[in-house]
C-alpha cells in the first residue's frame, strides 16, 4: 500500500514542531488505503495522537502536506474534509436525544427531514440501538453512549473515520465487546478507519496495519501478525506483547542467523535481523508462548537449564517465570491444556527454542 500514488490518504514529508524547537512527528511518509482499518500505536508522547489530529485539521503541519484523495488539506478547515470522529469522552451533547444527536451534523449539513430520519434511523440500527433514539445521554451506559458517538461519526456517510482512545473510558469486558462491534462495522460498510490507542491488543484485535510509534516515528508499519511473529526492533519487540530479552554480543554471522555470546551463560543461535558484523551488543527477542519445556535432547539448537522461580494460573494458560542465562524475569507460557506439567518454584526444568523463533536486534 505504501509508495503508491493511489493513497486515498497520504502524509508527505510531515513534520510538527511546538514551541519552536520540540518536534513531535519528525518526516512523517504514510500512504493509507481506501478503506483500510490502520491504527497509530504508541506510549504517551510518540507523535500518535499530533498525527492524528493534523489530519482530523485540528492542528496544522509545521512542513510537509496531508493527501486526502490526492488533494492538499492542509488549509482546510476541520467541517470541510467531510471526515467522522469519535473521542474518548463521547462529546454528545447531553440536552440532546439520541437521535438529536445524530442528526445535528446533518442538519449542518443543511440536509432536510426527509432524508435526516432515515439516515439516523440506520445508523442506529448499524450500532444496535434501534430503540433508544427518544433517550439522553444521561440516560444511557457507557457503552451505549460509545455505539452513539460511533453513529452520529457515521451517520453523513464520511470519506474517513477518526478514532482516538475511543474505548479508553470502559472497562475490560465492554472494550472488549466494542473493539469485535467496530471491527465488524468497519468490514460491513468498507469505510477507511485511522484509530490511535495505546492498547496493543486492541490494535493486533481490529486493524488492516497498525503503525507502531515512538519518538515521532514510525518504528515499523505492518499487519498485525507480522508485527507480532518478526519485530524489526528492540522497541516494537518490547512494546508489542509480552517478549523475553536476553542481551549478548554477536560472535558469529552465518548469512540470515547469527550466534549470539550470553556472559556467562553459553551462546544462543538466532535470526540476524539487524545486526551485521561481528562484535556487536545484541538483544535477542523471544516470545513467552515459543518456549519449550524440558524439550527432547538433540531436537533443538538452544537448550539451557532453568529454574523456577514463579507460577501464575490465568485459566487458559499457566505463566511461568524462571532464572536462565543469567536472567530473572524469562517467561514461559504454556497452555492449559491435557499432560500439562504442574511446575513448582525452585524446580529444576530446562528450557528450549528454535533458532527461527529468536530474533537478534538492536541494542538500542
Amino acid at each position: 500500500m505504501s509508495g503508491t500514488n493511489s493513497a486515498f490518504v497520504k502524509f508527505s514529508e510531515v513534520q510538527k514542531t511546538y514551541d519552536g524547537d520540540t518536534l513531535v512527528v519528525k518526516n512523517l511518509n504514510l500512504d493509507i488505503a481506501r478503506g483500510e482499518f490502520l491504527t497509530m500505536l504508541g506510549p504517551s508522547g510518540s507523535g500518535k495522537t499530533t498525527t492524528l489530529m493534523m489530519l482530523a485539521g485540528f492542528e496544522v503541519p509545521t512542513n510537509g502536506s496531508i493527501l486526502l484523495e490526492a488533494r492538499s488539506i492542509d488549509a482546510m478547515p476541520p467541517h470541510k474534509r467531510d471526515i467522522g470522529m469519535v473521542f474518548q469522552s463521547y462529546a454528545l451533547f447531553p440536552h440532546m436525544t439520541v437521535e438529536e444527536n445524530l442528526a445535528f451534523p446533518l442538519k449542518v449539513r443543511k440536509l432536510g427531514r426527509a432524508e435526516i430520519e432515515p439516515r439516523v434511523k440506520r445508523a442506529l440500527e448499524r450500532v444496535r440501538l434501534g430503540g433508544y433514539g427518544k433517550r439522553r445521554p444521561a440516560q444511557l451506559s457507557g457503552g451505549q453512549q460509545q455505539r452513539v458517538a460511533l453513529a452520529r461519526a457515521l451517520v453523513f456517510d464520511p470519506k474517513l473515520v477518526l478514532m482516538d482512545e475511543p474505548l479508553g473510558a470502559l472497562d475490560k469486558q465492554l472494550r472488549e465487546q466494542m473493539q469485535l462491534e467496530i471491527k465488524h462495522i468497519h468490514e460491513d460498510l468498507g469505510v477507511t478507519i485511522v484509530y490511535v490507542t495505546h492498547d496493543q491488543s486492541e490494535a493486533l484485535t481490529m486493524s488492516d496495519r497498525i503503525a507502531v510509534f515512538d519518538d515521532g516515528i514510525i518504528q515499523q508499519l505492518a499487519p498485525p501478525a507480522e508485527l507480532y511473529e518478526r519485530p524489526q526492533n528492540a522497541f516494537v519487540a518490547q512494546f508489542i506483547g509480552e517478549n523475553n530479552q536476553l542481551h549478548g554480543k554477536v560472535v558469529a554471522m552465518n548469512g540470515t542467523t547469527c550466534k549470539v555470546e550470553i556472559a556467562g551463560a553459553g551462546n544462543v543461535q538466532a535470526l540476524a535481523i539487524n545486526v551485521d558484523a561481528v562484535g556487536r551488543p545484541t538483544v535477542l527477542s523471544l516470545r513467552p508462548e515459543r518456549v519449550q519445556l524440558n524439550p527432547t535432547p538433540g531436537t533443538l539448537p538452544n537448550v539451557f537449564s532453568a529454574e523456577v522461580a514463579e507460577v501464575i494460573y490465568l485459566g487458559d494458560h499457566v505463566r511461568t517465570r524462571v532464572s536462565v542465562c543469567g536472567h530473572n524475569d524469562f517467561v514461559i507460557k504454556l497452555p492449559n491444556s491435557e499432560g500439562l506439567v504442574r511446575l513448582e518454584p525452585g524446580a529444576a526444568i530446562t528450557v528450549g527454542w528454535k533458532t527461527e523463533d529468536c530474533r537478534a536486534l538492536d541494542a538500542n
